[in-house]
């Protein structure tokens, strides 16, 4: 049995996971935000999707890091080793899809309410996403 790819797609199912995770908390904050600002009659700013969506990208890198393992004709990839591989780097890619959402929620709420500091907050969703994309390229030079 080729435990390997079993590796390869958990790699994208949990990043994916943390993917929907993220956006539901960032989304339900942006949501929220918006409407206070139509409750106080203020214009709503639609740059809160981007807090809402950056969770997303966690799926593409679980996506790229999957379609590798699969293509890799290294031996290692295939057994114990990509299975390990696949489940660390999806989890990995989960938990900062979770944290990025929280963060994002956090900037969500204090951008509708200023007006200020987007990219203060922006950068904060970013050290999250950095996470993701380390995991991502060491995988695929892993394999």
């Amino acid at each position: 049995m080729d435990f390997g790819l079993i590796g390869a797609g958990c790699a994208l199912g949990i990043a994916a996971i943390g993917s929907a995770i993220g956006i539901g908390i960032a989304g339900s904050s942006a949501i929220g935000a918006w409407k206070r600002c139509y409750v106080n009659n203020k214009p709503a700013p639609f740059i809160l999707t981007v807090f809402a969506g950056a969770p997303l990208t966690q799926t593409i890198y679980g996506y790229l890091v999957m379609m590798f393992m699969n293509n890799s004709v290294s031996e290692a990839t295939k057994g114990w080793y990509g299975l390990g591989l696949g489940i660390a780097a999806g989890l990995a890619m989960c938990f900062s899809a979770i944290a990025q959402g929280k963060a994002g929620a956090a900037g969500s709420d204090a951008f509708a309410e200023t007006g200020k500091g987007f990219s203060q907050y922006i950068t904060v969703v970013g050290l999250c996403e950095t996470v993701a994309l380390f995991v991502m390229v060491f995988c695929l030079i892993s394999v």
